[in-house]
């Protein structure tokens, strides 16, 4: 409410509304997840961003500004769900849910209040139940996805409906329906191979009844995939069968203000995973598919790119797109498919830049960092750099952790890059005389 309050006083000071401003563009904002990285020996002590060849970003560097982005503030390590929200503008300390609603919304699954969401891996276990493979191997078919929902329909437990759905490779989305139940418990996702499935436990007595149904849950989900002739298929294939579900990220659906409630401006996501269709979906971005669009690296750079001229070009104000690839490299800690990841991204980028380059205000950043020497998340800075053909230029000449800091931005936090785009597209107005 006091956003909203705060932003109609600006027009009203300004003399307008927001799609009245003058010179607005469309702020266009370009997330590689997983970006930040840490030099690596396999590229010759550079990061995968030095070693890539990015001309493109090379060009924004060099006619932009740079910095470095403490996306959730000095020494936190960001989950991608939170910083991107963050990103958005919102505060997540406030406006955070739970990775499983913003899943469960991206993925299109059903929710009312009082049920809970959860996200879920595919994972490989023995018959101990020891993580073998969290991800499952990671690569799965759509045939594969939908026998694997099949396999987990019509399942109740306790008076708890089950609803499940298949999104991203080994990635899907799950909602308990029912009475009485808490997002308040604990994952039974252990983090790491080697280790036998967790119980999920509660963390508020009231939560105990979740925490019950979600174990059971669970035990079905092993009993129901272990057998299935599609798992087998896989193995003789060399790959890990699906033989059981991991769920984390537990939380309940709530309510904040859109990003047209908050800046009077209209938003579209290109983005390939549920997670970030959800995250954007509840700011109020309008999820537009492109066709080949999965979030790998195999995914549609061009349909993304002729989607993003097509939206700049219809007038959009304010576009997110979202580019996985980088990331997963990162957690496979394969430094050289994040180079091409990268370099990829940076081609997508430079046709929107040629296509409509005097239409829009350009960041480009990661969400976080994930090197590839870890393999997971962690709390380095990430690189940003931010284009228009009229921003003064800095001293950078290069996109990359190790120049970053040289720029004009110096170090900003996450937060502060959607008021800078908005503030660069003309959307938000004069305050004062």
């Amino acid at each position: 409410m006091a956003s909203a309050i705060i932003l109609a006083l600006i027009l009203e000071l300004h003399g307008g509304s927001s799609s009245e401003m003058s010179g607005h563009r469309t702020a266009v904002l370009v997330v590689l997840d997983g970006l930040g990285d840490r030099p690596h020996p396999d590229l010759n002590g550079q990061t995968p961003l030095q070693a890539a060849k990015t001309p493109t970003f090379d060009r924004l560097a060099k006619e932009g500004q740079s910095g470095l982005m403490e996306v959730l503030g000095p020494g936190i390590t960001p989950g991608s769900d939170a910083a991107h929200l963050t990103l958005f503008g919102y505060d997540f300390k406030e406006t955070y849910p739970g990775r499983g609603p913003l899943e469960a919304l991206g993925a299109g699954l059903p929710s009312k209040p009082g049920d809970v969401a959860f996200r879920s891996n595919f994972a490989t276990v023995d018959e101990n139940l020891i993580v073998v493979d969290r991800r499952a191997g990671r690569e799965f078919t759509p045939e594969e996805h939908r026998i694997l929902e099949e396999a987990l329909k019509d399942i109740e437990v306790e008076g708890v409906k089950i609803h499940f759905i298949a999104t991203v490779e080994h990635r899907g989305a799950l909602v308990l329906e029912g009475e009485g139940l808490s997002g308040a418990i604990t994952d039974n996702d252990p983090h790491e191979t080697g280790k036998r499935i967790l119980e999920s436990k509660a963390k508020v007595p009231e939560a105990e009844k979740t925490a019950q149904v979600v174990n059971k849950l669970v035990d079905i989900s092993y009993q129901r995939l272990k057998d299935l002739d599609m798992n087998r298929e896989r193995e003789a294939r060399g790959l890990p069968p699906a033989n059981i579900l991991l769920l984390r990220g537990s939380g309940k659906h709530g309510e904040i203000p859109t990003l047209q409630d908050r800046y009077g401006i209209s938003s579209v996501c290109l983005a390939g995973g549920a997670l970030y269709i959800g995250c954007a979906k509840y700011v109020g971005m309008k999820h537009i598919p492109v066709e080949g669009q999965t979030g790998t690296i195999d995914t549609n750079f061009d349909g993304i790119a002729e989607k993003a001229i097509e939206s700049i070009n219809s007038g959009v104000n304010y576009l997110f797109i979202h580019i996985k690839a980088p990331d997963n490299a990162s957690h496979d800690m394969n430094p050289e498919e994040k180079v091409l990841a990268i370099e990829k991204t940076d081609e997508m980028v430079g046709k929107i830049v040629q296509s409509v380059g005097d239409k829009i205000v350009l960041a480009v950043l990661g969400d976080h960092t994930s090197p590839c020497s870890v393999g997971e998340h962690t709390s380095d800075p990430v690189p940003v750099v931010l284009w228009s053909n009229f921003i003064r230029p800095d001293t950078v000449t290069q996109f990359s952790e190790m120049h970053a800091p040289s720029g004009a931005l110096h170090t900003i936090r996450g937060i502060d890059i959607m008021p800078i785009l908005l503030g660069y597209a003309g959307y938000i107005g004069k305050v004062g005389a």
